[in-house]
């Protein structure tokens, strides 16, 4: 799908049509006969039910090890879904803030949605650190932001190891 592009204001669907040009994509290429209405709203439903999502297994002891010393916080590209999926896994009210590109109008690696976050988080670029997974929006997108990045490289390197790295941050 083509990059959205930075409005710096919400975008009105949250998204869901977005997601819609993507499914429709997908099952052009297929080839497949089905009511696209009706499959699209069940698919799109099926991703904030529960069991659908599941957290690795150090999630919730770096967590607790983090709570309290920091102020925690998401930057995601997903959208307004993403509370409900926090919610269903039982960590939506350990993160303060949480920053969804769809609702501030602009797509990690972009700088806007990084500066959002510490507006709203109330902290500058280098008291900052960002914990992703991909090299391109995490990476590049926190670090041009000034934001202390900490590579998240499964399997090689879990969440554990964020722990002294965000004790060097302090």
């Amino acid at each position: 799908m083509p990059a959205r592009p930075a409005m710096r204001t919400p975008r009105p669907d949250d998204d869901r049509g977005w997601w819609r040009a993507l499914v429709d994509s997908v099952l052009d290429r297929t080839g497949a006969e089905i009511e696209r209405d009706a499959f699209f709203t069940e698919l799109y439903e099926e991703f904030t039910r529960p069991g659908v999502w599941e957290l690795f297994p150090e999630v919730v002891e770096v967590l607790d090890a983090l709570d309290g010393r920091f102020t925690l916080g998401i930057v995601s590209n997903f959208d307004g879904r993403l509370r409900a999926i926090l919610a269903g896994l039982g960590i939506a009210g350990r993160f303060e803030h949480i920053v969804i590109s769809s609702e501030v109008g602009a797509d990690k690696p972009d700088p806007w949605i990084f500066q959002r976050a510490l507006a709203l988080a109330g902290v500058a670029p280098e008291e900052a650190l960002h914990i992703g997974d991909d090299p391109r929006c995490d990476w590049t997108g926190a670090a041009a932001a000034g934001w202390h990045v900490f590579r998240l490289d499964r399997p090689r390197e879990d969440l554990r190891g964020v722990k002294p790295y965000a004790s060097r941050v302090e």
